[in-house]
């Protein structure tokens, strides 16, 4: 009896083990899903900054390829990298942009790429 009681919390705490490491690696790539998606949204902000400069200088042209490209080293944000691409259709007298920013943290099992786009005219 004593022998089957050692057995089954052995196999309990051997499923218990591999809960929590398998917990804290989908925890980990949740962190590093959410940096990437950031590192998105702020490089398709930087280069939306470059397209429409604020103070009135010359704009990057959209056909320029990588239109930007960021490394980050801010707390936060460390290691992760933001490009951003560019195309635009003109209709007429209209012409609208739009940018593809794809952010990447993390490196091996631990990656996570997400891309948002942005469209301005």
């Amino acid at each position: 009896m004593a022998i089957f009681v050692i057995t089954a919390l052995a196999l309990i705490i051997t499923a218990m083990a591999q809960l929590q490491s398998s917990s804290s690696a989908t925890v980990a790539l949740q962190v590093n899903s959410q940096r990437a998606f950031y590192a998105a949204e702020s490089g398709a902000q930087i280069a939306m900054n470059v397209l429409f400069p604020p103070d009135g200088s010359a704009a990057r042209a959209c056909t320029t390829s990588p239109f930007y490209s960021q490394t980050f080293t801010a707390t936060g944000l460390a290691g992760c990298q933001a490009n951003v691409e560019c195309n635009s259709v003109t209709d007429g007298v209209i012409t609208v942009f739009t940018l593809q920013s794809t952010g990447r943290c993390g490196n091996g099992a631990d990656q996570a790429q997400r891309t948002i786009e942005v469209r301005a005219q």
